[in-house]
């Protein structure tokens, strides 16, 4: 599944729609076994959520757009799919998200090519279960200095954290992916599957249950003056930086 969002692959309410859309009809199709997420945007795997989604709309767009948010994450983290990510370019914020979502990480040799979920630096909050995919992929002290501090890792940094499983040379990636892509499809699917839901669903399950108090939330913190006015001044500096 390659990513085609250009410039940055942000990930728009369209490309989220999209997104799933072609997740549903991948599982639902018993010839797949498996998916390797990558970015066709070269230096970008994704750049996270699309800010224009989440500045100057109105309550009920940004209640559409993170319920969107949601489904993205609930369905590509419970996946009975294995999910590999192919890590080809930068992944803040939402595209990290996306990433720690996946079985597996590889992430190309490339210091610019940092991960991680930085929203703090932007001033907001990661939801629960942003933090909640994160201390369960890299513990709990580390995910909360880098919740707290917004790092975005290197790949050096990355895999001895444990936020990728393996770093390759750039031209690598997709081989790398393949040759582990073999090695989880080895494992019966059914009992691979059951472990999968046995492991993830209590984190699911948490969204789930507090899922519209979670949407309520995010639409009054996003709807601040405060938080409006700090996405306005970011996207001004986003627009002089291209021009």
């Amino acid at each position: 599944m390659k990513m085609r969002n250009p410039p940055v692959n942000s990930l728009s309410l369209e490309f989220l729609t999209e997104m799933l859309i072609s997740l549903e009809k991948l599982e639902s199709d018993k010839a797949f076994h498996a998916i390797i997420i990558t970015s066709d945007c070269p230096g970008i795997f994704s750049a996270g959520l699309d800010l224009t989604e989440m500045c100057g709309r109105d309550p009920t767009h940004y209640a559409e757009y993170w319920k969107a948010v949601q489904e993205l994450w609930l369905r590509f983290y419970l996946s009975h799919l294995v999910v590999i990510s192919a890590i080809n370019g930068v992944s803040p914020a939402g595209g990290c998200l996306l990433a720690l979502s996946s079985d597996y990480r590889v992430l190309a040799d490339n210091p610019k090519y940092a991960i991680g979920l930085n929203e703090t630096l932007l001033g907001i909050v990661a939801p629960f279960w942003f933090k909640d995919t994160l201390v369960n992929t890299v513990g709990h002290r580390v995910a909360e200095r880098a919740l707290q501090l917004g790092l975005l890792f290197p790949p050096a940094e990355a895999l001895r954290v444990g936020v990728v499983d393996q770093v390759v040379p750039e031209d690598q990636v997709q081989s790398a992916a393949q040759s582990v892509l073999a090695q989880w499809l080895a494992v019966p699917g059914h009992a691979r599957q059951l472990t999968k839901t046995l492991m993830r669903k209590p984190t699911a399950d948490r969204l789930l249950k507090e899922r519209d108090a979670d949407i309520q939330n995010f639409v009054r913190f996003i709807s601040r003056d405060a938080i409006q006015k700090a996405l306005r001044a970011y996207l001004e500096k986003l627009k002089q930086k291209k021009s």
